[in-house]
Order: structure tokens, then C-alpha cells, then sequence
């Protein structure tokens, strides 16, 4: 029987590396901070998935950032604005991402498992090329080495467009979209991936709109990790995710039944 799929492309932080999507969000909270607006982890939570410019216009575009914005400086916070943080929080990520950088527990053996299937592995991220040239080495250390990584500046159009995705489809050499699966754990990474035809899956727990350790999920009550799973999988279908599993550690259960359907 012909196989279905050809290619998985995996987004990064809170996917495959970084369980909970820690690494930006300290920096995020400390650069605003340089500016002299105090925001909260879940605001800085909010926009993530879209290329780090974006985000930070996302949040100050936020009105209750945008307020304490024009108190602190006067006028409403412009795309300058967005340029000179991003310009001080690029090289703050880049120094701490690398203590960010272990693989979310499966994920090595569900590569293992994809490419014992003939699958070529792609990824996109939200992070510049200089964090990325921080974190693939660390993480080729632990096994894992996509055969692409298309990251938020380079191309022109990031997320939630499918730009990044087309890419990947050039570089893997695959084609149609539907023989593609885009794997992410934020909305626009999601996005992403509609947009480019693929057939989408969430990750709900090891991601961004949890935002726990391995060790805070265990703690939990099964109500209350329900509860969360629940939350996380609205959101991502609500972005156009076709499938949702709790990590990457679930897909390969996942592709077996797809491929059987």
C-alpha cells in the first residue's frame, strides 16, 4: 500500500525542544522591562508561535501594554518602537535559549519512528537563525538533526503565512501539501500549516498555552490536567488542527491510524 504521508515538519520550542515554551518568555518580560513597561508572563504567552518582531508588536498592540506604553513614553507605541525591542531582545534569547534546548521526552524515538517509515523531517520555527545557531547544535547532540530548518527571518512572510512551510516543501523535495503534516503547539504555527494544505496536529501539553514542566503536569490532579488538555486542544482546533495529542511522543500511535484510515 502507498503511504500516505511523505513529509513531518515539526515547529521547535513547546514542540520538540523546551517542554512548557520557556526560553522566550523571561526574555520577554526583562526587555519590556528595559523600556520601562512591566508585562506579565501570560501576556508575553499570548502571541506565541508568530516570528519574534511580530510578537512584540502583537503585545504592544495589547491595550492595557499599549496604555502603560503611551504613559511611560508619551505616545502610542509604533513599529519603532517594536524595532528597538526587538533589537534588545534578539540577543538576549540567543543567550539563554541554550538552557532551554532538551528534547520533550519521545521526541527522539518518534523521529526514529518516522524515518524508520521513509519520512523526511522538516522544521519551522518563530525564532531568528542567530537563536537557532545557539539551539541545533544541542540538539543535534541528542539526536536530532531535521534535513531542514526554515526559521523567522528567512523569508519575508513568516507565520501565520505558509511561506516557511513552502520553503520546507523545496528543500524536502515533497509534494502535494496533503502529504505533509505540520506539527505545532501554537496557533500560528497551526496556522501556518492550513495555510500551506498540510494536515495539521496540536500539541497540547508539552506547549505555549499550558506552560508547565513534565514535573508540574505529574503534580496534577487528573481534573485539573484534564482541564488543561481541554483548554490547549479548544485553542489549537479553534487555529484549524486537525488532530491533537498531548506530545510528539503520541504521533507515531497517531500516523499508524492515519495511515490505515
Amino acid at each position: 500500500m502507498r503511504a500516505r504521508f511523505k513529509a513531518v515538519v515539526f515547529d521547535w520550542a513547546g514542540t520538540m525542544i523546551d517542554f512548557g515554551s520557556f526560553a522566550p518568555m523571561g526574555v520577554f518580560v526583562r526587555t519590556f522591562r528595559e523600556f520601562g513597561v512591566d508585562v506579565t508572563i501570560a501576556e508575553a504567552r499570548g502571541p506565541m508561535g508568530l516570528p519574534k518582531w511580530h510578537h512584540i508588536r502583537a503585545m504592544l498592540d495589547e491595550p492595557r501594554i499599549a496604555a502603560e506604553w503611551a504613559k511611560v513614553h508619551g505616545a502610542e507605541p509604533t513599529d519603532r518602537d517594536a524595532d528597538a525591542i526587538y533589537e534588545v531582545f534578539v540577543p538576549m534569547n540567543e543567550e539563554v535559549v541554550a538552557d532551554y534546548a532538551t528534547l520533550v521526552p519521545g521526541a527522539l524515538d518518534t523521529v526514529l519512528a518516522l524515518r524508520a517509515r521513509g519520512l523526511k523531517i522538516g522544521s519551522t520555527t518563530g525564532y531568528t537563525r542567530s537563536i537557532m545557531e545557539r539551539v541545533m547544535p544541542l540538539a543535534a547532540a541528542q539526536g536530532y538533526r531535521p534535513d531542514c530548518v526554515i526559521c523567522a527571518d528567512d523569508m519575508r512572510r513568516g507565520r501565520p503565512s505558509p511561506m516557511n512551510m513552502y520553503q520546507c516543501f523545496i528543500e524536502l523535495d515533497v509534494w502535494p501539501a496533503s502529504a505533509v503534516i505540520k506539527v505545532d503547539d501554537t496557533e500560528p504555527g497551526i496556522a501556518e500549516g492550513v495555510a500551506a494544505g498540510c494536515l495539521t496536529v496540536g500539541v497540547a501539553l508539552s506547549g505555549n498555552a499550558v506552560g508547565k514542566t513534565p514535573e508540574q503536569l505529574s503534580a496534577l490532579s487528573p481534573a485539573d490536567l484534564a482541564r488543561l488538555r481541554k483548554g490547549a486542544t479548544a485553542r489549537l482546533k479553534t487555529a484549524g488542527a486537525d488532530h491533537v495529542i498531548d506530545t510528539v511522543a503520541d504521533l507515531p500511535d497517531l500516523l499508524e491510524r492515519l495511515e490505515q484510515a
